[in-house]
Order: C-alpha cells, then structure tokens, then sequence
C-alpha cells in the first residue's frame, strides 16, 4: 500500500474542527474534486471523486471515532483504501494529520497515479482543511 501524509494547524480547539470533520456527507463542500457523498447509514458513506481525468468511486465505512482526536476509515468497495484524521491541541489550535494509504491492482493505473496522487491528495486535504477553517 502507498501512504501519503498531510498535516496542517487550524486556529480553533480540537471539539470544534472534530466536528466539522466526522459531517462525512459535508465533504462535498469541502472540495471541488469530490462531486458526492452518499450515505448508506451505520457511518458507512459512497463517494464520487473526479481526479487524474477520471470518476473514482468507492464505499467507505468509518472504523473509529474518538472526538475530538481521531477519525478513521476504510474502503469496502472500489478504490482499496484506508486513512484516518488525528487532531491534536497545541498553542496556535489544532494540528490536523491525514494519513491515507491505498492500493490499485491494475499495475498501468497505478502507476499513471502514484504519480498523481501525492500532490492531489495534497491539493484535497488543502482544500477540505482551508474550508473547515473557514467555517470555524
């Protein structure tokens, strides 16, 4: 599996961005890459993801949630793929980590995205931290 890690501080307690981050379905507007999130109930969510020229989708199940420190999921079908959200207090607010790790079977396509996906994971976890901090 490939591992990409972003992390960035928010200027507000842990409770409150936890908040903005377990309202999966709000992912939406969070990011122009991710077209829909639809809930299947029991923290289970499908996403519709435009990336890399293409419409990725795939069902995540949420595997933990501790509020306000940790938000973890993993795929049940589509895009294998797994990843959590640790926040942590510190002075300027809360240190937000995503770490998500995935994996492609099809060799071509992997590699057409490890190229892409370091910086695209980065530009979506950019954009869903800039979003929630604007809404706090």
């Amino acid at each position: 599996m490939r591992s990409i890690t972003h992390s960035a501080i928010l200027p507000a307690p842990p409770d409150k961005v936890f908040a903005l981050l377990e309202r999966v379905e709000d992912f939406t507007e969070y990011s122009d890459l991710i077209t829909a999130i639809e809930p299947l109930g029991e923290e289970r969510y499908h996403w519709h993801v435009h990336a890399v020229g293409m419409d990725w989708t795939f069902a995540v199940q949420v595997t933990e949630k501790i509020a306000p420190t940790k938000l973890a999921w993993e795929s049940t079908e589509g895009i294998h793929n797994q990843g959590h959200y640790d926040l942590e207090a510190v002075d300027e607010g809360t240190r937000v980590t995503l770490t998500l790790e995935y994996q492609i079977r099809n060799r071509l396509l992997a590699k057409a995205v490890d190229r892409a996906a370091r910086p695209l994971v980065a530009k979506v976890s950019k954009q869903i931290l800039d979003r929630v901090e604007a809404r706090l």
